[in-house]
This record gives structure tokens, C-alpha cells and sequence, in this order.
């Protein structure tokens, strides 16, 4: 539920046509993990990691690092 929170809180900070392609994913102390459906948006959201780190950080979470980790679905 933290991580759904946190994804949210993160909404406005994400380009509108990456929002569809990301989703909230595990937390492991203070790194936490966003599940994307491709190559193209992973690097895209790796260009603004800082951003989306300092806003969560601004708003009381304790985040050291986000990890970025593609998820493809089986066909």
C-alpha cells in the first residue's frame, strides 16, 4: 500500500504517456522499486529518477535509491 502511495504521490511528476507503462513495486528499506513495461520507458524514467527521489523525499519518505526494473508480461 506504501509503494501504491508513493507511485501516486509521483503522478504528476511522470510524463502522460509513461504513466500507462509504470507501476508501483516492491520497497526494501529505504530503495524502492518501479516495475516498467519497456526498454523505452525505463530509460526515459532513469532520466528523472532525481526528480521523482527528492519530490518523495520532500513529502517524508525516506528514499536512498529507486531501482528501475523492466517487466514484460508472458505471451
Amino acid at each position: 500500500m506504501e509503494s501504491t502511495a508513493r507511485l501516486k504521490s509521483l503522478e504528476s511528476l511522470i510524463p502522460i504517456a509513461l504513466r500507462q507503462s509504470v507501476r508501483a513495486g516492491p520497497i526494501d528499506g529505504t530503495a524502492w522499486c518501479l516495475l516498467v513495461s519497456n526498454n523505452a520507458a525505463a530509460a526515459k524514467l532513469r532520466q528523472i529518477l532525481p526528480l521523482l527521489q527528492a519530490h518523495l523525499r520532500s513529502k517524508g519518505w525516506e528514499v536512498t535509491a529507486i531501482r528501475v526494473k523492466i517487466q514484460t508480461t508472458a505471451p
